[in-house]
């Protein structure tokens, strides 16, 4: 299955370049699923054959993992005197839309359409939902680590030996199942078939866009597929002021094209709202096989200079607003707004950083062995 999640700017016309890609590969025979809270009234392509469209209702999803949560935890909250609260009191908390929406991706990924396309939130906005994953499933090992569990028979016990109370098992099992749903998702996210388009009007933030969603992706290990620049002025004009904004939206084409090593696809301004399927048809992309994930590749220099050498792909990073740490089996990285903590490879838990170096986009992590961890013959790479 492939997945393609559509975000840009605020006002881009990311909804109309999702609905019209879902709907060109629908005529094409495939079974296509849009993701989408908007495209179906917006644009009236939930009728096509072969195309379906899935609403994420962050309301109702809300509702019903709350009273799922409550009714687990009822014995808990009795002891506490607790009223509980009912369906029609329950209203949708913020943050509520980003869960419905990752939920959504969820359940369309395990099902058996042939393309799945995501009309996602703006640029911010994705980057932070598509990174929430890893991060949540972080800080759940961090705070209430599996192993734990392992000791549950031993709990009394424990709590009458300690004096304190031991977290009760309704909060591990509770726990366990959202790494689960998390774990789901961000297998979806990181999947290969997965990839990130990027829709933006050629003006003057289309070049800050791309470098934001280029530097943002890539530190999460996500590729981008496509750069779509939407709503071109025609070149054909005989009106000097007309002409003119078209004369300023190339340059700024060009600009996209040199600062994107993959492909730019230009799309036409309609002269007025999308009003249909006929309209959507001047705007498909065509679906063409997915963008290669960021290579993070260990480089093994041990015989000629005693080190492995880390890369990860940071296209656009700037030298001064770079900062890593090392932290047990981690890295702490944050380049310019972003921050994640990445995962060390099995090999390199065995060596203390002894460097790193920023080169043409590339970061690269210098890492020595630890004696004692490393047999001295061993000269195979990681």
């Amino acid at each position: 299955m492939r997945i393609i999640l559509v975000t840009g700017p605020g006002g881009a016309g990311r909804t109309t370049v999702a609905a019209a890609t879902a709907l060109a590969e629908a005529r094409a025979g495939r079974q296509v699923l849009l993701v989408s809270a908007e495209a179906d009234t917006a644009l009236g392509a939930d009728g096509d054959k072969g195309l379906r469209i899935l609403r994420p209702d962050p309301g109702a999803d809300f509702r019903r993992e709350f009273l799922a949560l409550q009714a687990r935890s009822g014995a808990a909250l009795d002891l506490l005197g607790a009223a509980p609260l009912e369906d029609a009191e329950l209203t949708e908390l913020p943050g509520s839309r980003q869960f419905a929406l990752l939920r959504a991706l969820r359940d369309a990924a395990a099902g058996d359409r042939d393309l799945v396309v995501v009309d996602m939130p703006p640029l911010d906005e994705a980057l932070a939902v598509l990174a929430l994953p890893a991060q949540l499933r972080r800080y759940l090992r961090r705070l209430l680590p599996p192993e734990r569990q392992a000791a549950r028979a031993l709990r009394p016990m424990l709590a009458q030996l300690a004096g304190v109370p031991m977290p009760a098992q309704w909060l591990y099992g509770t726990t366990g199942r959202w790494e689960a749903e998390l774990a789901a998702v961000q297998a979806v996210v990181d999947a290969p078939a997965t990839t990130v388009r990027l829709v933006v009007e050629p003006g003057p933030a289309a070049v800050d866009a791309l470098c934001t969603a280029r530097l943002g992706l890539a530190l999460h290990g996500l590729a981008l597929d496509l750069v779509i620049a939407n709503r071109l002025l025609p070149a054909d004009s005989p009106d000097p002021w007309f002409a003119g904004l078209t004369a300023e939206q190339h340059k700024h084409l060009e600009r996209l094209r040199t600062e994107h090593t993959g492909t730019v696809h230009a799309l036409p301004h309609l002269g007025r709202a999308p009003r249909g399927p006929e309209d959507l048809d001047l705007l498909a992309v065509e679906v063409g096989p997915p963008a290669a994930v960021p290579d993070r590749s260990v480089e093994d220099r041990r015989a000629e200079e005693g080190i492995l050498v880390w890369h990860l792909p940071l296209p656009g990073a700037v030298k001064g607003e770079l900062s890593l740490v090392r932290r047990g089996d981690e890295l702490l990285l944050e380049a310019g707004p972003f921050r994640r903590a990445v995962p060390l490879p099995p090999a390199l838990r065995r060596c203390t950083v002894s460097g790193a170096g920023l080169v043409d986009g590339d970061l690269r992590v210098r890492f020595t062995p630890v004696p004692g961890l490393w047999p001295k013959t061993s000269q195979r790479t990681p």
